[in-house]
């Protein structure tokens, strides 16, 4: 586990703590221009995340699709790619899992949920991989193919859902057969009935397998190696077009089972939807605040989805707009993107510690 934390130090660490830090301050200020009360806020925000077992669960049931789609952008990132398209093979994911658990019956849960896992996790990765074969083959910037892709996903979906899998009068499938559920009852009652699955254990999971593919395996140094120089990593016989498609695969792989969970685990159905869910757009800024490191994936999500829980405390308790969560979120991400900008402000207190120690 160490090893695990290695990468992700004090100095890793320190500049996105001091941007969140900054970005709630500067939120608060806003709040307060706004004729808002700030600390009023922020403390109703607080206790809307802890106030109670079912608002500790539902944070943790928000928190587990972002550290998915937190992992797919960060893996992406780390090979040198730029994966926009974790919503589109989010939504790819969610369509596998219900086909299987819609159309499939009779099977036992052991067979049933695994094979629902499975086919939405790899339709996920199918997708992400479509971005690098065209970057692979023909050279087409994965930004502008993942965009695309992501609403070309969306009104697949809602295509498949409407002609093959709609329940009559409904705007959404049917229910997938409880062989296929992966809700967790014995948590979900121990934590006042919050929507809780097994895809929450199944997240850290895939934070480790992350780290141990990227770090510890042969094909994650030739992934890495081909993000850092594909010149160099091609001169030394490493296939650099084969290794992007594997990287955006991997990607949509996780992106893929965010989606999964989300059917199997908290609603049961997909809708037909007129927008993207927005995890695989958060997802970017979950990797980028969580420094493309698993553990501060896993940080960032727990962040992220405590402040979009929180902020219905912040609407109902403090009369604040939900919209200004958005703008606090959009501040820390400024700060943590503003690297220079947060050294600056650190560097007078570092420098001031070093004098007095001397």
């Amino acid at each position: 586990m160490d090893k695990i934390f290695k990468a992700f130090n004090k100095d890793t660490a320190l500049v996105p703590l001091i941007a969140i830090i900054l970005g709630l301050i500067c939120g608060g200020l806003i709040m307060a221009i706004g004729g808002y009360n700030p600390i009023k806020a922020y403390v109703f925000l607080f206790d809307k995340v802890v106030g109670s077992d079912y608002d500790i669960g539902e944070t943790i049931r928000e928190i587990t699709p972002l550290i998915l789609t937190g992992l797919s952008v960060a893996f992406a990132f780390r090979t040198g790619l730029f994966n926009i398209g974790a919503e589109g093979q989010l939504i790819l994911g969610m369509t596998g899992a219900t086909i299987v658990g819609v159309k499939l019956s009779g099977l036992p849960f052991l067979i049933h949920a695994p094979l629902a896992i499975i086919v939405g996790a790899l339709l996920g990765g199918l997708w992400g991989a479509i971005a690098g074969w065209l970057k692979a083959a023909r050279g087409v910037n994965e930004v502008i193919t993942t965009i695309m892709l992501n609403w070309i996903a969306l009104f697949l979906a809602n295509y498949i859902v409407g002609n093959f899998l709609v329940e009559p009068g409904q705007q959404r499938s049917y229910k997938v057969a409880e062989s296929a559920s992966l809700t967790w009852g014995w948590l979900s009652s121990f934590l006042g009935g919050a929507r809780l699955h097994y895809g929450v254990p199944l997240a850290l999971i895939a934070a480790v397998v992350f780290y141990i593919l990227l770090w510890r395996t042969r094909q994650g140094f030739e992934l890495r190696a081909v993000g850092h120089n594909p010149h160099a990593a091609h001169y030394a016989g490493m296939s650099v077009n084969g290794n992007v498609i594997k990287a955006m695969f991997v990607g949509g792989v996780f992106a893929g089972l965010a989606g999964v969970f989300e059917v199997l685990g908290v609603f049961g159905y997909q809708t037909i939807a007129a927008a993207s869910t927005g995890h695989g757009f958060d997802g970017i800024a979950v990797a980028l605040l969580g420094g493309n490191h698993p553990v501060g994936v896993v940080l960032a999500a727990t962040l992220f989805g405590s402040l979009t829980y929180g902020s219905q405390g912040m609407a109902f308790g403090a009369d604040v707009p939900p919209e200004i969560i958005r703008v606090v979120i959009g501040l820390v991400i400024f700060f943590v993107a503003s690297h220079g900008l947060v050294k600056a402000i650190i560097r007078p207190l570092s420098g001031k510690r070093k004098k007095e120690a001397a």
